[in-house]
């Protein structure tokens, strides 16, 4: 057959190739894969998040005290996935946040912010201030036991496995979200009092 002829055949019919070698019509054919969406980048949002589902993380209650709301003040919190440490010399950790969310609005204002590194029978804790149309921030902090950090005045949450305190240092557009970088300046270890709540496949979890 030259380069380029085209072959007319029916269903199961057409020798399949594999690293060069043809296989006889009589064999099975093989099973193609779900077609996906066209798009520039040759990827569909769908398969983007299930393929990130995958990837286990960790859960942090990111926090800062928002000066504008109300007379003296209220504190706020988002939970977040996308959460790293970046660099040992100096300190730095980095938050992703959507861009134009309440959390993304704040700490572009507020340069001092907070993480508490949530345990394992904190996902209640991170379940209220992930979800959207919550109640106001300053309320669900009223039923969180937490104290008040001493640089950021953001809460920082009592049982968590580690908080820390940070002053953004660079903010870089990603797509639809925030790199919001910080520079730590405290770090709180109390004694840990079990594992990591982490994330996965769309639901919280514990290590077995």
């Amino acid at each position: 057959m030259l380069p380029g002829s085209l072959v007319r055949c029916g269903p199961g019919t057409c020798p399949v190739s594999v690293a060069g070698v043809s296989s006889s019509s009589r064999q099975a054919p093989v099973p193609a894969l779900p077609a996906a969406p066209a798009t520039l980048d040759g990827v569909s949002g769908e398969q983007f998040r299930g393929a990130m589902a995958r990837l286990a993380a960790g859960v942090v209650l990111v926090t800062a005290h928002d000066d504008e709301d109300g007379p003296r003040g209220a504190p706020a919190g988002m939970t977040a996935t996308a959460f790293l440490s970046v660099s040992l010399d100096p300190p730095l950790v980095l938050v992703s946040v959507r861009t134009g969310s309440r959390m993304d609005e704040l700490l572009e204002r507020q340069p001092l912010w907070a993480a508490a590194v949530l345990a394992a029978e904190q996902r209640t804790t991170a379940a209220r201030f992930a979800m959207k149309g919550r109640l106001s921030d300053r309320l669900l902090f009223q039923d969180i036991p937490h104290t008040l950090g001493d640089v950021s005045g953001a809460p920082l949450v009592t049982g968590a496995l580690a908080t820390i305190e940070c002053r953004t240092s660079q903010r870089v557009a990603a797509g639809d979200h925030t790199l919001v970088i910080g520079h730590v300046v405290t770090a709180q270890l109390p004694p840990p009092s079990g594992g990591p709540l982490l994330y996965y496949r769309a639901a919280y979890r514990a290590l077995p």
